[in-house]
């Protein structure tokens, strides 16, 4: 008896037989997917210690895609992206949370961190993991907290700044959403919502008067090459919230959360290293570029911003006692 071989079913068999001894190896090697974004630039500290650092130290078991300068997602939008499942990680902000958890915006008001050694104790306090649970609560793990400078005000028009009556019609830039605005508006300006990508196109145009951005950003994003003056009001010690979609973390194995909790921490720790270092050296810098640098009447704007949100809504959202807390650390 002899036996015809269907020459197509014996290879489509052998394929089936090939892959079927190939897949465990193949599943094994998988790597986890973590799509992110942010606004900073590709040329900013963040990006460079992302791409340096971060991405090398997770890359046996993550594949990190970074999108940089908001080409992904437009800033103010990635909260919502990652709840919704369009997006694994990002640098987040304060109002961020704020828009739907009303209590973060204690941490993100006019002069509630006296430096960066206050902020990092508040958020290593029991007010911290308050506002992180809160904030997991919502669909959002923080992993890490990098500081990135301090916020002071920068104008192009070259009116003299003392006090925050002189700030009185001046466009501030400031990002879009309920909370950056009131911060504007504690400063005594008329803030004016630009995406970060735009504000120097908008202050070359003369779109706005001014921005706000800490100095080692205002140099990456070569904003004094459009200003005339910085104004060192050191209103808001500023930071990212290093951050994961809650569903994404929860579908990591303990060990996998081990290894991106720990490379997390220490990309935050080297982030707010450099920013640290090199925001001592700049106010000489854009001396050298021919900006006027100086402090004006911090009193006055310290008691302007504190008058304006005692009178404001803000205040009755925040967590009774909370507020105290932060002022005794």
């Amino acid at each position: 008896m002899s036996f015809r071989i269907d020459r197509r079913a014996f290879l489509k068999s052998q394929s089936a037989l090939a892959a079927a001894t190939l897949m465990p190896d193949a599943f094994a090697q998988a790597k986890i997917p973590l799509l992110y974004t942010e606004s900073a630039s590709a040329e900013d500290i963040r990006a460079k210690v992302m791409m340096d650092q971060l991405v090398p130290a997770i890359a046996s078991e993550f594949e990190l895609k970074p999108y940089f300068n908001s080409t992904l997602f437009k800033q103010g939008t990635e909260l919502l992206a990652m709840q919704r499942g369009n997006l694994d990680m990002s640098a987040l902000s304060i109002p961020d949370f704020q828009r739907q958890i009303p209590a973060w915006g204690i941490v993100g008001n006019a002069y509630v961190f006296r430096d960066m050694d206050h902020m990092f104790k508040v958020y290593n306090s029991d007010v911290g993991k308050q506002l992180f649970k809160m904030a997991e609560d919502i669909g959002i793990k923080i992993l890490s907290v990098h500081y990135i400078g301090t916020r002071h005000v920068s104008l192009r028009v070259k009116k003299k700044i003392n006090t925050p009556a002189d700030m009185a019609g001046i466009r501030l830039r400031m990002p879009a959403g309920e909370g950056w605005q009131f911060l504007g508006e504690c400063l005594g300006a008329n803030p004016t919502p630009i995406p970060f990508a735009e504000v120097y196109a908008a202050l070359q145009t003369g779109a706005i008067d001014g921005q706000d951005n800490p100095m080692p950003l205002t140099k990456t994003m070569k904003f004094y090459e459009v200003l005339s003056q910085y104004i060192l009001t050191g209103h808001l010690i500023n930071c990212n919230l290093f951050s994961i979609a809650k569903k994404k973390w929860d579908s990591l194995t303990p060990a996998q959360q081990t290894k991106l909790q720990t490379a997390s921490t220490e990309y935050s720790a080297t982030v707010t290293k450099q920013f640290a270092a090199e925001e001592k050296e700049l106010a000489a810098f854009f001396k050298s570029q021919g900006l006027d640098v100086y402090t004006p009447d911090l009193a006055a704007f310290q008691k302007f911003a504190l008058d304006k949100t005692k009178k404001s809504k803000y205040i009755k959202e925040w967590v009774p006692g909370m507020l105290e807390k932060i002022e005794a650390m």
